[in-house]
């Protein structure tokens, strides 16, 4: 047949619209994972006793586990090894450093740095001049016409040497101030009192004399003064120096601990800041200063004093050194609570925010182990937001955090004990993890190797180490979607900092995470009500939100990222300004919500009635409202929406809430991408999950992306009344990434499961034997059931770490089923699962599952499972017969309360397989 060329090209169109829409397709593939998106480890130098050999030996050994990035922080050394040690920052020490960056680039490893030795920074440079400082007082009482002749020194004899004086103030009972700081000649004062009753109350710029804690040789010495600028840069010049002169790379970041200095309150020349910014003499109002009654003016004063402290954090330290990290061209990561000061602020002045967890959650997840040696985790959901708001709202990539620390105690903690607590950091914002530990250690160090006191051990010498990639590979595949894309959560929420510096008692207010609850119960409060209703959130300070812009319906940041709406909690003190904003942000179209009630006054002392007419006139301005009722009020382009109830008001914004939240009550974070949407759910909760889950957006599909095992899928949606309904299955402690598409895509359909009959239970002929083994057993061992290996009847077995290969066989009819899952029960605690002689999977957490039936035969298979547990049991052995292994200067090894103790008394704990092997038959219900 012939064909004219019109037709030809029609038909080549034809052919071709096949493929064009193949192409056109989204490609729907895993993020390509990269040396950021590996969980990183804080690497513990301990006496910086350190070589090159046994430098690369650990490089290696990590690489190959996956991680992929150190942070180098040099700590306390090993007892009898002081021949070893390298002082911080010598030319040494900066020899090994600058191998440790050579051989980390041949793996594929980034490099990060301590700013300093242990924490806080600090170091022998530091003398008292630039040392952490301590507000103290004293007072004089004097009668009409006393003559005064006496030593203005403070009480404690140790500050009495070092302290100076910046204020000598007289205070009489009528009310007048007579300035005497100049009168004081040779720490002595020559004075006759007027009339009247008189006190002088004198305020020295003493010392906290707080030594660096964990300190490596070279690195011993004072804190640090965050609070001067010219300190901080004094500091930070011998790191300049030291750099400058050895030629050695840069660390990728420069790392700053969570901020524990303690009791410093003060800095020389605070009196001049404090009147530079407050417009008001601190020294004028020392009684009101001092007052413990705490009245309304004694808390304006102090939370002026508050504010002083916070702005001096963050001009004289935190911008500096981040200022200092980018001309060297390098970065900076730090945790910023602890500080005395707005948090978001903190965060947000540096490169990457991060976030610690401290303590173990208890989510009440099915089959998952409990220890009674736990530690409470302080670091909630709430908590860990400060850092990623920072991150979100300034456009910063990466939210990091110190991850693990304390969990349980020493050689207990297993990867399914982390992943709950890991998935919380991921829904709370945390895109970059490391762990709190990973001690370097000599090959020939006797086990169990050198240890930091207080961390989840991530080492080569944890037999768990062994199945350490899976769980490695876990992190990396949920970070490589959490960094894909940018934050899409639904509403600001304002910080009310300076209804805290007002209300909670004391002088000193520092937000550390041990008592966050005493601090900030009504903002937690708030925040849990957010998101019980289904909604995300980012905090914002009043710096952001007087920074920030409405465009194109949505409220953006001066970082870029977009927000629905702006939430102000009941608040009681707010800055004119800030209020000025948010009416102006109304008017151009944005949404304000304000819950139970405006904010009433200005904070702060200084200047007070003419800040409170200003807040007075811009407070007129809003809607006149019953804030017992959900309201929404019309305000130029934009809406005030005013009530008490967070689920009713927020609703009345018109932002749909998230049923993966209210309908299943499981944790989530929303991402936005260029196709779509994607989420990170966690089962952080007792009960199996199986519905229909209604998204917030359109999609003409979706696709889920099992983080555990790779496996990807398009998920089971249907569309009603405009909206997208997708089923969700997942298990008590499962996780899942769900991406939505614009487009129809083509990938395989997930597997829905449905059991179709009893479980078939592998109970008998099972045989164990022991592939490693500290102390060595050699025996094969028949067992008539299921049993840990710690029963076994033979003394070794109850003192022994390693892996054992629990192995049988058992005859199934296959085609009974579509599938067939293997369940493991109650694992003690990881597993390689072995069917037919073809490696599966290694399950390191609840549940311990997988779909087997594509391995099964019909007929007879054959299966083996390495189960590999913890070292608690070896440990309590080599304290019940007085081993000596805590070799460790300084704390050494402590409990979780941090006492000396040891572990001879600790019981059995199971390893092995302490339950049934079950054989569950499924069919797919998709």
């Amino acid at each position: 047949m012939f064909l004219s060329r019109k037709n030809t090209a029609k038909l080549a169109t034809l052919l071709l619209i096949p493929f064009l829409l193949v192409r056109c397709q989204p490609d729907v593939q895993w993020p390509e994972e990269s040396v950021n998106t590996k969980p990183g480890t804080r690497w513990w130098w301990m006496g910086s006793a350190v070589d090159e050999a046994n430098l690369s030996r650990n490089l290696e050994l990590y690489s190959d586990a996956g991680l992929g990035s150190l942070e180098i922080t040099p700590i306390y050394g090993v007892q009898g090894n002081d021949s070893n040690e390298v002082d911080f920052l010598s030319n040494r020490w900066m020899e090994l450093y600058s191998h440790t960056q050579k051989e980390a680039e041949k793996l594929g490893i980034n490099i990060d740095m301590n700013t300093g030795t242990g924490w806080p920074f600090g170091g022998p440079d530091v003398g008292l001049k630039d040392a952490a400082g301590r507000l103290l007082i004293k007072e004089f009482k004097l009668s009409k016409g006393q003559q005064f002749n006496q030593l203005i020194l403070p009480d404690e004899k140790k500050q009495a040497e070092t302290a100076k004086l910046a204020s000598l103030m007289a205070f009489s009972e009528k009310g007048e101030i007579v300035d005497l700081t100049e009168k004081v000649s040779n720490k002595k004062l020559d004075w006759k009192a007027p009339v009247g009753k008189w006190t002088l109350i004198a305020l020295f710029e003493g010392n906290t004399f707080q030594q660096v804690k964990r300190a490596a040789p070279g690195g011993k010495g004072l804190v640090l003064n965050h609070f001067s600028k010219e300190s901080v840069e004094k500091y930070l010049s011998k790191f300049t120096k030291a750099f400058n002169e050895s030629g050695a790379p840069v660390p990728n970041y420069f790392f700053n601990d969570s901020y524990e200095v303690y009791n410093a309150d003060w800095t020389p020349g605070f009196l001049a800041e404090f009147e530079q910014m407050q417009g008001y003499k601190l020294q004028d109002y020392l009684p009101q200063f001092l007052d413990t009654t705490r009245n309304e003016t004694t808390a304006r004063i102090v939370s002026d004093y508050r504010e002083t402290l916070s702005k001096l954090l963050l001009e004289n330290f935190t911008k500096p050194w981040t200022e200092w990290a980018h001309k060297l061209n390098s970065k900076t990561r730090n945790q910023a609570h602890g500080s005395p000061a707005n948090l978001i602020d903190i965060y947000a002045a540096v490169d990457v925010p991060e976030c610690e967890g401290f303590g173990l959650s208890d989510f009440h997840i099915k089959g998952l182990r409990k220890d009674s040696l736990t530690r409470h985790n302080d670091s909630d959901f709430s908590m860990l937001k400060y850092a990623s708001s920072a991150a979100h709202i300034s456009g910063k990539k990466y939210t990091s955090s110190e991850t693990f620390t304390w969990l349980t105690e020493h050689f207990r903690t297993s990867f399914s004990q982390c992943k709950p607590d890991l998935d919380l950091m991921f829904v709370s914002g945390v895109n970059h993890v490391y762990f709190h530990g990973t001690t370097y250690s000599p090959a020939e160090a006797a086990w169990p190797g050198w240890k930091f006191y207080a961390s989840v051990d991530m080492s080569p010498t944890n037999p768990l180490w062994r199945d350490a990639k899976p769980f490695f590979k876990y992190i990396s595949r949920v970070q490589s979607f959490l960094q894909m894309g940018k934050p899409d959560n639904d509403f600001l929420v304002y910080l009310p900092v300076y209804d805290m510096w007002h209300k909670v008692d004391g002088k000193l207010l520092q937000f550390d995470i041990h008592k966050m609850k005493q601090r900030a119960p009504e903002f937690i409060h708030v925040v849990n009500q957010i998101s019980d209703a289904g909604y995300d959130m980012d905090y914002i300070s009043d710096s952001f939100i007087t920074s920030t812009e409405f465009k194109d319906g949505h409220l953006i940041t001066s970082g870029g990222t977009s927000y629905k709406a702006l939430i102000i909690p009941s608040v009681d003190k707010m800055p004119a300004e800030v209020i000025k904003k948010l009416i102006d942000l109304a008017k151009q179209g944005a949404q304000i919500v304000f819950m139970g009630n405006y904010p009433k006054d200005v904070p702060g002392y200084g200047n007070l009635e003419n800040r409170r007419k200003q807040f007075i006139t811009l407070s007129d301005q809003l809607p006149d409202v019953d804030f017992n009722e959900t309201t929404v009020s019309s305000f130029s382009k934009g809406k005030i929406i005013t009530g008490t109830d967070y689920k009713n008001t927020l609703a009345a914004t018109g932002i749909v809430a998230e049923e993966f939240k209210t309908k299943a009550d499981l944790k989530y974070i929303r991402r936005k991408n260029s196709q779509g949407y994607h989420y990170f759910v966690s089962a952080l909760k007792a009960e199996d999950t199986d519905t229909w889950i209604t998204l917030p957006k359109q999609a003409e599909s979706v696709v889920f992306f099992n983080p555990v095992n790779g496996q990807k899928g398009k998920a089971q949606i249907k569309q009603a009344d405009d909206k997208t309904k997708v089923r969700l299955q997942l298990k008590s402690g499962e996780s899942l990434i769900l991406q939505t598409f614009s487009t129809n895509v083509t990938v395989e359909n997930w597997p829905y499961l449905k059991e179709t009959g009893n479980p078939f239970v592998l109970n008998n002929n099972w045989k164990i034997l022991f592939k490693e083994s500290i102390p060595a057993i050699t025996d094969t061992f028949a067992i008539p059931k299921l049993v840990p290996w710690t029963d076994l009847k033979i003394p070794e077995a109850k003192e022994n770490m390693g892996t054992a290969v629990y192995s049988t066989t058992f005859t199934v009819n296959k085609k009974t089923a579509d599938d067939w899952i293997l369940d493991l029960g109650d694992v003690r605690e990881t597993a390689r699962v072995r069917l037919n002689n073809v490696d599966i999977q290694t399950l390191w957490s609840v549940p311990y599952e997988l779909s087997v039936g594509k391995y099964l035969k019909n007929g007879l298979n054959a299966i083996e499972i390495e189960v590999t547990g913890l070292p608690a049991n070896h440990i309590a052995s080599l304290d019940q017969k007085g081993v000596q292994w805590r070799i460790f200067k300084e704390i050494n090894l402590v409990d979780l309360n941090y006492k000396k103790t040891g572990y001879a008394n600790w019981k059995t704990m199971p390893a092995g397989l302490n339950s049934e092997v079950k054989l569950i038959p499924v069919n797919f219900s998709n």
